[in-house]
Formats: C-alpha cells, structure tokens, sequence
C-alpha cells in the first residue's frame, strides 16, 4: 500500500499545478522507451494502439501471433520491398528519402511518403494515425531507438503481428487465413505481393479481391521479391 502511495505521489506530487502536469508529462513520454526495452523480450507479443482502441471501442479484433520462423519468407521480402527496400542498410530513418521530404515540403511541393518499417511499427504500437510534424518528432526519435535495441529479426516480426490488413484484422496471420484461407507459413508468392500491396490502404484494398491496378502494383513486388537477394540479408543472412 505504502509503494502504490510512493508510486502515485511521484507520478501526481503534491504542489503546484504546473509541476504536477510536468511530471506527468515526463512520464508519458518516457514510457514508450521503457517499452521498447519490455518488447524487446522474445516472448512479449505487443498490441497497436489501433488494437487497443478497437477493444475501448467494444469492436473487437482478430490478431494471432505468429513467429517470424513460422512466416513465409515470400511474405516477408515482399512487404519489405514494397514498404521499405532499404530496410536491412538504415538505423531505423532513411536519411535520404526524410531529406527529399523536408526539400519538398520546404519548396512547397506535396511530400511523398518516406516511413520505413521500423518508423511504422513505433507509430503503431506508440503513436497514432494521420500525417503531422508533430507525430513525426516523437516517431524519429522512436524508431532509431527501436533499431539500436532490437534486432532486424524483431523489428520485422512485431511489424508484421500489428500491421492492419482490413478492419479488425491485424497481423498476417490473421490476414493469411481471412483472406485465402492458410497459415501464414503457406502463402504463395502471388498471396504475399496483394497482402504486401495491401498495407499503404488495407480499408480500399482487398487481396482476395483484387483490383487492375492492384494487380498490377503485386506483380512488381513479387518480382521485387525474387530478386531481393542482398537486400533483405539482415533477416535472411
């Protein structure tokens, strides 16, 4: 009892009301990085944020965690060359595509997209969705963090168990047996490049049903895939 008083008093003190928001303020933005620490653990299966809402909201969601060793590594060379194809050479930042983005914001060009996966799996399990400077100042920091602690392996395998592949449905297990009816150890190079070309709009685009463009946007990715050779050695050495 006396601990959880203790704990409280640090969290919420006595004093001034400035201080006490201050305080609360640290500690909310300290806790991401104490989980990075606590998801780092092989055996710690982390929820999105998209996750826990769905259950705040009573809507429910189908996740099944699934272990890198137990995906089909088409799967996994086709979301990394079609989400991030420098995955296995940065630290968690692409410096090169974030510079394109802050020139052409700066020229006041529309910016292209230049999250990479371990940017997308911090905003995923820590921060929220849609496109803001501000999200992205707690997300940078974020994900070199998550790059410096987990290993490639890791990152690619907690990404791949909260990513969202249609409403409700997170993770490619889940995604492999709602949309073609197998383990995610068993889909096809056809399967993982419309699951891969699914990922940048899971709610418009549908694997199973897929549209001309759909297609057309798979099949780069799946012979992106084939050819991915040195390109995704920091999981497949």
């Amino acid at each position: 009892m006396r601990t959880r008083k203790r704990l409280i008093d640090w969290i919420w003190p006595r004093g001034p009301l400035w201080l006490r928001v201050l305080r609360l303020l640290f500690v909310v933005l300290l806790l991401p990085y104490a989980l990075i620490l606590l998801y780092w653990l092989p055996f710690v299966h982390p929820v999105s944020t998209l996750m826990v809402s769905d259950l705040a909201l009573f809507r429910g969601y189908d996740r099944r965690w699934v272990d890198l060793e137990k995906i089909a590594p088409v799967l996994v060379k086709s979301v990394m060359m079609s989400e991030d194809g420098q995955f296995c050479s940065h630290y968690g930042v692409d410096l090169v595509q974030l510079k394109g983005v802050i020139d052409d914001a700066l020229n006041g060009e529309e910016t292209r997209g230049a999250s990479t996966i371990p940017m997308q799996t911090v905003k995923n399990l820590y921060l929220f969705n849609g496109r803001s400077f501000i999200r992205k100042g707690f997300e940078l920091p974020l994900a070199f963090a998550t790059d410096f602690v987990w290993s490639k392996a890791r990152i690619m395998e907690v990404y791949l168990n909260i990513a969202e592949w249609g409403p409700g449905i997170y993770g490619i297990e889940a995604a492999a047996q709602t949309y073609f009816k197998v383990p995610a150890s068993k889909l096809s190079a056809s399967q993982a490049a419309l699951l891969a070309a699914a990922l940048p709009n899971p709610y418009v685009r549908v694997p199973n049903r897929p549209s001309r463009g759909m297609r057309a946007i798979a099949g780069i990715i799946a012979r992106r895939a084939a050819a991915s050779g040195e390109y995704v050695r920091c999981v497949y050495p």
